[in-house]
């Protein structure tokens, strides 16, 4: 086998902004193989790139990678239903600036989340993507209807009827030929993909970690409950700093750069919350992690927070991606030009260094790792086997955990939020919106818009998820699609085990070809956030 996993497009004149892999592979060979990697490339005056590559022996892994298998890590319980992409607009009419809001709601800027909605929020509300945290903040905002059906947004805030009438309805409709856009087009005044999930995972937060999904320079931060993430952020529901001192932190970061992708001719690092976030290991009172070194990381990630806040604050000309370019740089022990200098100034980069740095050795005394030391950062040859090594102890900590959790053992998070005892008990009901079910809309807005699952049935299902004994006995299949959504959500919040889909189609019986629809109730109950995939089964 021969495998070059990252090279340039050759003519990108002509071709499109992107990477390629190339493989060459004979049956039978095996997985051994040669590894190559491109060390250095230049681009010729007719477009042409020169490249020079390195060469190495061993078995090759799914990821094209060789060394530790992190594409063998798989998520772990502990970490799920805690992160989320942000919304995804549809639209961009629905961004408004602080004048035109200020125009739209003269008084306060008024609460969107529909009569009874559990958690009510802005109607008008702080909007960010991945340019407004890495370089400089649009410090636009954003009109957020959900919860909110068209006839009570025209009567309650009739000027943001008109406005999304006049500008997004029209985008919609000119795109309905499709079913999602059918879908997009009969849900005009809300977002194309609300994240409903997202919603549930962040109620009562005062704020959240956010990251940017596709970015050069893998950061962590704080972002208040009030702004809104865009599609291109990857929002974490935790408002806990000791996480985002181990996220922020050298051990996840590598790991990140390992388990994700990469995007575009830039071959910028790609966050992918399913690979890089929920297989990561957490350090844990088994790896050394005491309450002391839980507080030492959470003061650290703090600090390192409002220490990058304030430099932006304080200089127009600071952004993220501009400090970690200087603090590579330092890192790396490159001379600084000029303009890195007037950088190193205003955003007091070595004072950023030193906090990366004392955060990275409490990460690693909380796995128990000191034996590692620091990155050795101006080496390029030690810091690759510094990061080899640190994989293979994260991969076997992955599986570790994985074997606990088997074994019925697991580390959650936050278990007030993720632990489905926890939560049966607290029943706490999740934000529905209240919009009348549309038939024939096959998509997420449908999932979003079914009548009768709503808050008020959600807080049904969650009793019933409290107090039902696991299911045992087939029962009929209702006939309407709203009593057979709540049937199969209440068939997996009773069960103890995830379910496969045979023994959900056993727990039913009913007439005519009602099985073919069970695959799409259970994507609209994922995308509602009461059901998940588990391995090969479901659970509620």
């Amino acid at each position: 086998m021969d495998v070059i996993p990252d090279h340039p497009w050759v003519d990108s004149a002509n071709g499109a902004a992107v990477r390629i892999a190339m493989t060459v592979a004979a049956r039978g060979a095996g997985l051994e193989g040669r590894l190559r990697r491109v060390t250095d490339e230049r681009s010729g005056a007719d477009g042409e790139v020169e490249v020079a590559l390195d060469e190495r022996q061993g078995l090759i892994h799914a990821d094209l990678s060789l060394g530790a298998n992190v594409a063998a890590a798989g998520p772990l319980r502990a970490n799920t239903g805690v992160s989320s992409p942000g919304v995804k607009l549809h639209g961009g009419g629905f961004i408004v600036t602080r004048e035109e809001a200020a125009a739209l709601l003269p008084l306060p800027l008024g609460e969107g989340g529909g009569e009874g909605s559990p958690a009510k929020v802005p109607l008008i509300r702080e909007y960010r993507n991945g340019r407004d945290l890495m370089a400089k903040s649009r410090d636009v905002q954003v009109i957020d209807a959900f919860g909110l059906n068209a006839e009570q947004l025209r009567e309650r805030f009739p000027a943001v009827f008109q406005w999304l009438l006049e500008r997004v309805k029209p985008e919609r409709d000119a795109k309905s030929d499709s079913k999602d856009g059918a879908g997009y087009a009969a849900l005009w005044w809300q977002f194309g993909k609300p994240r409903q999930e997202m919603r549930r995972q962040l109620v009562g937060l005062p704020c959240y970690i956010a990251t940017v999904e596709t970015a050069k320079h893998r950061t962590f931060q704080f972002l208040d409950a009030s702004v809104l993430p865009d599609n291109m952020l990857i929002a974490i529901a935790s408002n806990d700093a000791a996480w985002l001192g181990v996220l922020s932190s050298q051990i996840h970061v590598e790991w990140a750069l390992a388990a994700g992708g990469r995007l575009g001719v830039g071959n910028d690092p790609r966050y992918n919350k399913s690979r890089c976030f929920e297989t990561f290991p957490f350090p844990s009172d088994d790896t050394g992690l005491t309450p002391a070194l839980t507080e030492r990381i959470r003061q650290l990630a703090e600090q390192l927070d409002a220490h990058r806040k304030a430099r932006q604050a304080a200089f127009e000309t600071v952004t993220l991606t501009g400090l970690y370019n200087v603090l590579d740089k330092l890192r790396r022990g490159e001379p600084l030009n000029a303009k890195d200098k007037a950088l190193h100034e205003q955003g007091l980069v070595s004072v950023l260094q030193s906090l990366h740095d004392e955060l990275d050795a409490a990460v690693l005394q909380a796995y128990g790792w000191n034996d590692l030391g620091a990155v050795p950062w101006s080496d390029e040859a030690a810091r690759a086997a510094w990061t080899e090594a640190l994989l293979e102890r994260l991969v076997a900590l992955n599986a570790k955990r994985a074997a606990e959790e088997a074994a019925g053992t697991v580390r959650w998070l936050r278990p007030e939020f993720q632990d489905p005892a926890r939560r049966a008990a607290a029943a706490t009901p999740a934000p529905q919106p209240e919009q009348a079910g549309i038939a024939g809309v096959e998509t997420e807005a449908e999932a979003e818009a079914l009548a009768d699952v709503t808050a008020d049935n959600a807080e049904t299902l969650a009793e019933t998820s409290a107090t039902a004994p696991a299911a045992t006995l087939t029962q009929p299949w209702p006939s309407t699609l709203p009593e057979q959504v709540r049937a199969v959500a209440q068939l997996l919040s009773a069960s103890p085990a995830p379910l496969p889909l045979p023994a959900i189609e056993a727990s039913f019986k009913g007439k005519g070809p009602w099985k073919k629809g069970l695959p799409r109730i259970l994507e609209t109950l994922e995308a509602l956030g009461r059901a998940q995939r588990v391995g090969g089964g479901w659970r509620g």
